[in-house]
């Protein structure tokens, strides 16, 4: 009776080692810091309620002086944390 042929085995793989830049993971690999969501909530939380605070008082807070610009500075406020959700990982 004729025997079969016997399984084949494939050759180890020769591992390299990685060069040094491939183990340190570069700046925008790396996530976010712990302080990073709260600020950018923050901001945008600041900005609306900036914004809601200007509308309520009757233009009178949160800066009488600035007239309507009270709403574009809370605009500005929120968009930083609009801007920062873009980097969030």
């Amino acid at each position: 009776m004729p025997e079969s042929s016997g399984r084949k085995v494939k050759p180890a793989k020769v591992r390299k080692p990685r060069a040094v830049a491939d183990k340190q993971q570069s700046r925008e690999d790396l996530p976010n810091a712990v302080w990073f969501k709260p600020i950018m909530f923050g901001f945008m939380l600041l900005g609306l309620i900036w914004i809601i605070t200007f509308y309520v008082s009757q233009a009178v807070l949160p800066i009488q002086a600035l007239g309507n610009w009270n709403i574009l500075i809370g605009f500005g406020i929120a968009m930083v944390g609009f801007v920062m959700s873009t980097r969030w990982k």
